[in-house]
């Protein structure tokens, strides 16, 4: 536009030059007649350029306007969801605090839900120690560790990890963690993001310090597509967290309907602070795909192992119900017919 602009107003000048001459009866010579030709051609190249940039200009105002407003993310209390599920995401907001209004200790409650983009947060940098589920991680880094090395699970760590995750074994979560090293774990959750997260130490791995925030990341990665872990070690886990003993099976998946599936990792430890109780799960299947963690310590020293579990058990079962209301989950004014 620089040269075309420059080009066009020499043309102007040359045309004033040429009428002054005219009038003073000097005749046109050829090149000033080119000159005056150049003039209009450069003058209607730029209203040609104004013209598009106009239209340009209108069309991109016409697309904003045109734009759904469900492209839009909205707040509602402690959740943020499109535009078209708000009500999604006051209801599921509500839930969560009438679940933990009243119940004595620290908690901290995470929920993502990929279908309909609710993401709910609530204490979700708060430390709290992990317990048992620090074993999701554990794995998470074994599998990471063999895609690296481009080796196979041996065997005896087949074993052990399904023991781990299955029967939350602790023997086995000790042998596991020994064999990886601090070095293997820590790069596992630096490739995770899970910056929020600090391995326990001198062995302790139940010490781990762990945020609801990092546990919804670790759930993500091992529901959905990424570069950390490849789809054979996300079904090799995911498998796994589906299959825990029944005396595992608490937490969040209270409330979960027969036909959505769920993977599980509790953990529950006991210390001079109180019960430390954690579950975090993820939930597939029936056009479904959510997740949630919800993380506690009671300090109260009437409040049993029980307690923390009922806690999580209240908050996950109001998350269950809302995720799963079809009226509920559909897009604000889509109709929704009940099955037959």
């Amino acid at each position: 536009m620089g040269i075309r602009a420059l080009f066009a107003g020499s043309a102007v000048l040359m045309a004033g030059i040429v009428a002054c001459s005219a009038s003073a009866g000097v005749a046109v010579t050829p090149a000033s007649a080119a000159g005056a030709k150049a003039s209009a051609s450069g003058a209607a190249l730029m209203k040609a350029d104004k013209t598009k940039a106009d239209k340009t200009k209108a069309d991109k105002t016409k697309a904003a306007a045109a734009a759904p407003a469900s492209s839009a993310t909205v707040r509602e209390g402690l959740c943020t969801a499109p535009a078209d599920h708000r009500a999604l995401a006051a209801r599921v907001s509500a839930d969560i605090q009438a679940g933990l209004r009243g119940r004595n200790g620290d908690h901290a409650v995470s929920v993502y839900d990929r279908v309909t983009g609710l993401n709910c947060v609530y204490n979700g940098s708060k430390h709290f120690d992990s317990a048992s589920i620090v074993k999701a991680i554990i794995l998470g880094a074994l599998l990471r560790w063999h895609q690296q090395t481009k080796t196979s699970l041996s065997s005896w760590e087949q074993n052990e990890a399904t023991l781990m995750i299955e029967q939350s074994d602790n023997d086995a979560a000790t042998a596991l963690w020994d064999e990886l090293g601090m070095d293997n774990l820590q790069h596992f959750l630096n490739l995770a993001g899970m910056g929020e997260t600090e391995l326990g130490q001198d062995g302790l791995w139940g010490l781990t310090q762990v945020t609801s925030h990092d546990e919804m990341l670790l759930l993500r990665l091992l529901t959905g597509s990424n570069s950390v872990l490849d789809a054979s070690s996300r079904a090799y886990e995911l498998n796994l967290m589906a299959h825990v003993v029944g005396w595992e099976a608490w937490g969040v998946t209270a409330g979960t309907p027969s036909d959505v599936t769920w993977q599980v990792k509790n953990g529950w430890l006991p210390d001079a602070n109180g019960w430390h109780i954690n579950s975090i799960g993820a939930f597939t299947g029936h056009g479904k795909n959510y997740m949630m963690a919800v993380l506690s310590v009671n300090a109260d020293a009437n409040d049993d192992e029980q307690y923390g579990i009922d806690t999580i058990e209240d908050v996950a079962r109001l998350v269950q119900h809302d995720l799963n209301d079809a009226a509920l989950t559909a897009p604000s004014g889509t109709s929704v017919t009940a099955g037959g």
